[in-house]
Formats: structure tokens, sequence, C-alpha cells
């Protein structure tokens, strides 16, 4: 049997979660520490602890059949590699920022300006359509100090939280691109390899689904159902189950963990009490 080959971060932002959402997925892998590559004991899975900045070139060349890997970096280095899955984690934006001195208006201002990045295609994109024309200086880590040291009038960088850009007295001033983890396949797969990739992304949806929803059950008067259908986004219908006190019954659902405050204040407003919410471990469709 084929064995499915899978790129992950060796370190840094995503390795964390990328291995936990195997192992979501029942995965277990036999890593030690300080190892490049692992097997799972369960799953016909090798991963592949590479550095992030290698992985697309890895797809590309057919080295490994996925990835999980930012979207940025795809953008930056992998176009034309097919995108399967959005994972919903380690989501962030590729941000233009400016010493807080600076007096911004558009993005005109930018024009003629030196920029330190690590992303030179991205910022070539961007700027390209506006007609802007920006002098690039490629780096690599520590870009947000480059101001500071003279090398570069602005940046172009990941933003999380913008920590790093308050400590170094900078501030964002236009969101290039919004990033988050995603599941990405190479273009070289071979039917046998699909299979298993198809497999991995059907449970990989069993998982994300159950982190974003809850299980509620309540009860409810019988004359009250039908205004607690309208308000519960039900997958098929409600489940209602008959209690011991006449004229109430048990009613169980699926509601999305976003929406959550709202959908529970709709419920008591038409007469739900006692109104349970549970994590979803896994929710297959």
């Amino acid at each position: 049997m084929s064995t499915l080959k899978i790129a992950i971060q060796k370190s840094g932002r995503l390795n964390e979660d990328s291995i936990q959402i195997l192992k979501d997925c029942g995965i277990s892998i036999n890593n030690g520490i300080d190892q490049l590559k692992a097997e799972a004991s369960n799953f016909p899975l090798e991963v592949l602890y590479l550095r992030n900045s290698d992985i697309p070139q890895y797809l590309i060349d057919g080295v490994v059949d996925l990835a999980i890997v930012g979207d940025n970096l795809l953008v930056e280095k992998g176009k034309g590699i097919e995108v399967v899955q959005k994972l919903g984690f380690s989501k962030c934006k590729v941000s233009v920022a400016v010493p807080k001195t600076f007096e911004y208006n558009s993005v005109q201002d930018l024009a003629n300006l030196r920029i330190a990045t690590s992303y030179p295609n991205t910022v070539n994109e961007y700027f390209s359509k506006f007609g802007i024309k920006v002098d690039i200086h490629q780096i690599s880590g520590s870009v947000e100090i480059a101001p500071n040291i003279g090398l570069a009038d602005a940046i172009v960088d990941i933003v999380s939280s913008g920590s790093t850009l308050f400590k170094n007295n900078l501030k964002e001033v236009e969101v290039i691109l919004k990033s988050e983890a995603v599941l990405a396949v190479s273009p070289k797969v071979s039917p046998e390899i699909q299979k298993h990739i198809d497999t991995l992304k059907f449970r990989i949806q069993a998982v994300l689904r159950a982190r974003n929803s809850k299980y509620i059950l309540m009860n409810v008067p019988n004359d009250k159902i039908e205004a607690v259908g309208k308000i519960l986004p039900v997958l098929r219908s409600l489940t209602v189950l008959p209690l011991a006190q006449e004229g109430w019954s048990s009613v169980h659902s699926v509601i999305d963990k976003d929406t959550f405050w709202d959908v529970i204040d709709q419920l008591k407003e038409v007469g739900a009490e006692g109104i349970l919410v549970c994590p979803i471990e896994k929710m297959v469709l």
C-alpha cells in the first residue's frame, strides 16, 4: 500500500496545531524529539517536518503529496497549488506597516519607498495593481526592525496581534491579504494517493465541523416546539423526546458556536428551559 506524505512546519506557530488536527483525526504519529520524519501507526501516512518556506516547492515537485501550510506562503511561492480545505487556525494578515510618525492617507503615499519584506512576489503583485513602484529589500527574519535601523521606510510582514509592530513603533496601514492554515495538495498525486487524501479530508472536515458547533438540549413546552424549530439551524430536523411531565418535551439539536448567545437568548424568549450545551468531539454528515 502506498503511503501518503504530508509536510508540516518544523517549528513555529503552525506546528502544534497541525499535529493536533491529525491527532483529532485519529492518527497516531510516532515521532521523537528533533525527528524530521515520522510514520503514523494506524494510517498510511508519513509526516515530514520541513522549513516553512520550503514547503511550496516540495509540493510542486511532488516530494510530498499534502501540506498544512499558511495560505500566505502559497500566494508567495505556490501559485497553482490547489487548496482542498481551509483549516481555521493560525489566522493572520500580511500587512504594510510604517513608522508611527509617518503621515499616511492612502496607498499612494507608499510610492517609491524602500520596503523590507520576506514576501517580494506578494508585494510586487499588490503594488502593481495600483501602478505604484516601490524599492523592495528582501530579508528573512526580524523584518520589523528594518525601519529603525535605516534599512527601509516601511515593511510588509505577517501581523497577528499587532504587538510586535507596537513594540517597534510601527503602525499597520494596509492589509494585503488575510491568511490561515490550509490543506494543500501536490499537482503530482497518483490515483491511489488521492484515495488517502479523500479519506483524510473527510476526517478533517468532521473535526472542523465539531470544533465550530455545540450540541444543545433543552426542555420545551409542546406548543412552543415549532417556534424553537424556527430558531435552531438543525442538521435535518429536531430530535424531540417526550418528558415524564405532560405537555413538555426534550429538544436536541446542534448550533454554531459563533452565534451561541444570540440563539440562547431567542430560545429563552420562546419558553425553552433547562438549556444544556455540550462540546462535540466529531461531527460526520
